[in-house]
């Protein structure tokens, strides 16, 4: 579900959500070629709640 009321903020949004999901896609990829395995075989809704639970933690960001 979109937040944004305006057509230029859905627009924005959708652009927000796009850029994450090619950000996850190629943490994957790069993740599964140093492991040296096949990047399909990882799994993204897994790897989605990874991120997130790694940038909730506060000591995740250095200052």
């Amino acid at each position: 579900m979109l937040r944004s009321k305006s057509p230029d903020m859905v627009r924005q949004e959708l652009y927000g959500y796009l850029l994450t999901h090619y950000a996850i896609s190629a943490l994957i990829c790069r993740a599964a070629t140093e492991a040296d395995i096949d990047p399909d075989r990882v799994k993204f809704t897994r790897t989605v709640r990874i991120v997130r639970r790694r940038i909730a933690d506060p000591a995740a960001f250095s200052p």
